[in-house]
């Protein structure tokens, strides 16, 4: 007896071992962030809000897109924030305008959209045409209507720490730290990428302080850009606790630049010809499978940010729509002239 009770306390010893090998194994790989899962999250949330505000009594929230060209990219963005206005219960339109059109035409349509009462939000597909400017574009939506966060005048409050609309991806990512529960408060972070409609704006979401008005993240941000030499990259990101990828490089972060266990947001969506089968398909910033042996988390492309810009855009429209109480037409155009 003495001799089978050894053996079973062997066996109950090499099963235990065996499980914290299985255990270790699996620690080893990246949790895989799920944007479309948390996406789902914020749809969720947004629904709710819609028919709180219409039960209210209010007129249910409306979306304006205005889409000028034929890019085809543009076109398949566009129908996927209206699937998903129409998912949550935000009525919208899409505006088509022939890639002719002259700014100043299109500066008269934004105008009229801006006074129209039945418009809460309104956006501007980007990219536009060359010979219109953007930035012009994007300063002559009002502010209050302004759901993709790009007038100069939502800019400067989220720089201020002000409560505003906040650009859809940068917001987006930031969600996708927070709900994941990634710690920010003091950690190094790099943002790989400094345009002005998703690099700037993430690295201010996270450096800028989480007691004021529009809380921040208190992290230590670092920001690279073409200019920044590869080497001098990977030693700020291989001691980042979180690296955000906004280049627009494909296979910019790999695995030996990451330390291990850090969180790494990929931002960027590149379309390149896959060598197997000779199609094309998106890709982004991150070399996804070398960085998932060594990262904590990591954001899949397609699948990950992606799906949350929608979502926080469906946030910006009920957000547009309170504002619209409080701000007549004659005040907006006011402000968009400003």
């Amino acid at each position: 007896m003495a001799a089978v009770r050894t053996l079973r306390k062997l066996c109950q010893r090499a099963q235990l071992q065996i499980c914290q090998l299985h255990t270790t194994a699996a620690r080893s790989e990246a949790v895989v962030i799920s944007g479309r899962k948390l996406a789902r999250q914020i749809r969720d949330e947004v629904r709710a809000d819609v028919e709180k505000w219409v039960l209210a009594g209010n007129r249910r929230p409306h979306l304006s897109v205005l889409l000028v060209g034929d890019n085809a990219a543009s076109h398949s963005y566009v129908l996927n924030k209206t699937r998903a206005a129409s998912d949550v219960g935000i009525s919208s339109e899409t505006i088509l305008k022939h890639s002719s059109i002259s700014e100043e035409e299109l500066l008269d349509v934004i105008d009229k959209l801006n006074t129209d009462h039945r418009v809460d939000g309104l956006l501007v597909q980007l990219p536009l045409p060359e010979h219109i400017d953007e930035r012009t574009v994007c300063n002559a939506v009002a502010p209050t209507k302004d759901v993709d966060g790009f007038h100069v005048v939502n800019v400067g409050r989220m720089c201020l720490d002000q409560s505003t609309m906040l650009p859809a991806t940068p917001w987006g990512v930031w969600e996708i730290i927070k709900r994941t529960g990634i710690p920010t408060l003091g950690k190094n972070v790099v943002v790989a990428g400094r345009s002005k409609n998703v690099g700037m704006p993430i690295a201010m979401l996270l450096h800028t302080d989480g007691r004021h008005e529009r809380p921040g993240g208190d992290a230590t941000v670092t920001i690279s850009h073409r200019y920044t030499p590869k080497e001098q990259l990977r030693q700020h990101t291989q001691i980042a606790d979180i690296v955000v990828a906004a280049a627009g490089i494909p296979n910019l972060i790999t695995a030996d630049m990451i330390k291990e266990g850090a969180a790494v947001i990929d931002v960027g969506i590149n379309r390149v010809q896959d060598p197997v089968t000779g199609k094309s398909r998106l890709v982004g910033d991150v070399d996804f499978e070398g960085v998932r042996q060594k990262a904590g988390f990591i954001t899949p492309v397609p699948g990950g940010v992606g799906p949350m810009t929608v979502a926080m855009l469906m946030k910006n429209t009920v957000k547009a729509a309170s504002n619209s109480l409080r701000c007549p037409p004659e005040r907006l155009r006011m402000a968009a002239a400003s």
